[in-house]
């Protein structure tokens, strides 16, 4: 193949998630007909780089199967993904290995973790903007190498190219996502972003991003994009220059979509930036509060959070029209005694409904991981994912904890239960839905769309408010935010339908974190045995 510019058939394929995963809502999907929440954009920004005369498929096994054909058609595989979907990305290494095919793998836990993917023909690490051009340019000479890395190189993000969003079934969805920046100030112990993607924030062009939403609008999508980027407002001053160019865009175009990213709790201290992002639609933030104790806080180095009220910050984004999701981690260093109180006391001081809980997991190539490790306090195998384990909700704490385990899982399984107790979440949806900031809202959707959600919202009332044990609750929250608020209807009817997720999600976490406690407890009976027993023999020896 040395110097040929021979057309490849390449697949590319998104290994699936596993279901028992707190963001696997497949249920609240299947109320308007979809079939998974967010869409791989990874590997449409991958499928963008390759050149245009090569034909190109994409199969999300999170939506659909990968067939034999599919196979067979190829002349190049490529795969990438998360730790949550390593178990699943192993199995597809060792099934294309029968059809030998050229596979090619990246992605971030490829990228952390690169021993753990190495039968794997090719392995392309990295941000793919520096180590794809590496690759293809070899391939084209006969000359491949088995693995590139990018060291410290970082993308130039104003050359990604817009990616290739005519591979998705947007149908099958319930959003798509866009990038605007990689990177994140801030240096939080247990975060990998920051290895990964650096501490200075690189971001895409203005026109970028308009030429990407222009090309979602001319494709026909319509409704959810998220800004994927893992601190969104890691650059304030690109994201100010950003904003008023998007709201005339989405003015010209007639508001065809409102969007929801993740950002840092510091947004709260920005009253400009909180309503340039109001105006331009951001309905949802996803927020890592992690603790409410500022002492852990700052042994874990999130000290964003600290010097501050939560409940009063995310109140702030409240009267800007954003619900927020937040996320804790139980198991941190620095934990002083039961957390349960404090966190739960916290979500239900901020009324947030959506709060994803886990277990402290010490992720590949990150400063907790190392300190861990000379600390001596690492598992073996600290970076694989035990066989159907999804996120942290299980498959945390893969180190030594510093307080006794089996406090941690209690306190852990407390607080997953308890805030996914019918009446506490039904309260936090009500309590946002009464005070969100919706007088801005202008989303315009077609009437397919709107029918189309108008029948996920009779399946919704069929299955919560008609048979379900908390139909009281559902009823309660819908009645007095069609009164009190009816603008913020969409959202509140959005949460509620998250609840077929969470609250079966939450029940089945509590479970198998019991029945891990009652193996401590075991253990720590058995222990005390041995250890009385050897007391007596000492004593009698005496």
């Amino acid at each position: 193949m040395r110097g040929q510019q021979r057309r490849f058939n390449c697949l590319f394929v998104y290994p699936p998630f596993t279901s028992q995963s707190f963001w696997n809502y497949r249920q609240t999907c299947e109320l308007i007909g979809a079939r998974y929440p967010a869409a791989p954009l990874g590997l449409v920004t991958i499928a963008a780089m390759l050149p245009e005369s090569w034909h190109v498929k994409l199969v999300d096994c999170n939506i659909e199967p990968l067939e034999e054909k599919d196979i067979l058609w190829a002349d190049l595989i490529f795969s990438g993904g998360m730790i949550a979907q390593q178990t699943a990305h192993l199995d597809l290494i060792e099934k294309l290995k029968r059809y030998n095919k050229v596979h090619i793998v990246g992605g971030p836990d490829a990228t952390s973790s690169p021993h753990v993917y190495d039968q794997a023909d090719h392995l392309v690490l990295g941000e793919a903007e520096v180590t794809l051009p590496e690759f293809l340019r070899d391939l084209k000479n006969g000359r491949a190498r088995h693995l590139y890395e990018a060291g410290d190189r970082k993308a130039d993000m104003s050359k990604t190219p817009i990616p290739r969003f005519d591979l998705l079934k947007f149908d099958r969805y319930l959003h798509v996502g866009i990038q605007f920046a990689r990177g994140c100030p801030f240096k939080c112990e247990f975060c990998d972003i920051i290895e990964l993607y650096g501490r200075v924030p690189r971001v895409k062009t203005d026109t970028q991003i308009l030429n990407e939403l222009q090309q979602l609008y001319d494709l026909g999508y319509r409704g959810h994009v998220d800004f994927v980027d893992d601190n969104f407002i890691g650059n304030k001053k690109a994201v100010k220059v950003l904003l008023p160019k998007l709201s005339e865009w989405l003015k010209e175009h007639r508001w065809p979509f409102e969007f929801s990213t993740e950002a840092s709790i510091n947004l709260a201290d920005d009253v400009r930036l909180m309503a340039l992002m109001q105006e331009v639609g951001f309905s949802c933030i996803f927020v890592g509060i992690e603790s409410p104790d500022e002492e852990t806080l700052i042994s874990t180095q999130k000290k964003q959070n600290t010097r501050r009220s939560i409940p009063q910050s995310i109140e702030k984004i409240y009267q800007h029209g954003m619900f927020v999701n937040a996320g804790y981690i139980v198991g941190l260093d620095g934990e002083r005694g039961s957390v349960a109180k404090g966190i739960l006391r916290n979500i239900e001081e901020t009324a947030i409904p959506v709060n994803m809980t886990g277990l402290l997991f010490a992720l590949p190539n990150t400063q907790l991981s190392r300190r861990l490790a000379k600390e001596g306090r690492l598992q073996t195998g600290f970076e694989v994912v035990a066989q159907g384990v999804g996120d942290q909700c299980l498959a945390g704490l893969n180190f030594e904890t510093q307080r006794p385990r089996r406090e941690v899982l209690e306190d852990y399984k407390k607080v997953v239960y308890e805030s996914y107790k019918p009446e506490n979440y039904f309260n936090r949806v009500e309590r946002v839905a009464l005070n969100l900031d919706c007088s801005k809202k202008r989303l315009h959707l077609p009437l397919k769309t709107r029918l189309k959600d108008l029948r996920g919202l009779f399946r919704l009332i069929r299955s919560m408010g008609v048979s379900s044990s908390y139909r009281k609750h559902f009823w309660q929250v819908l009645l007095r935010c069609l009164l009190k608020n009816p603008k913020a209807i969409r959202y509140a009817v959005a949460l509620m339908a998250l609840y077929l997720h969470f609250g079966p999600f939450s029940r089945y976490i509590a479970d198998h974190i019991r029945i891990e406690i009652e193996r401590l407890r075991r253990l720590e009976r058995e222990e005390q045995t041995v250890f009385d027993g050897l007391k007596e023999v000492v004593a009698i020896s005496l």
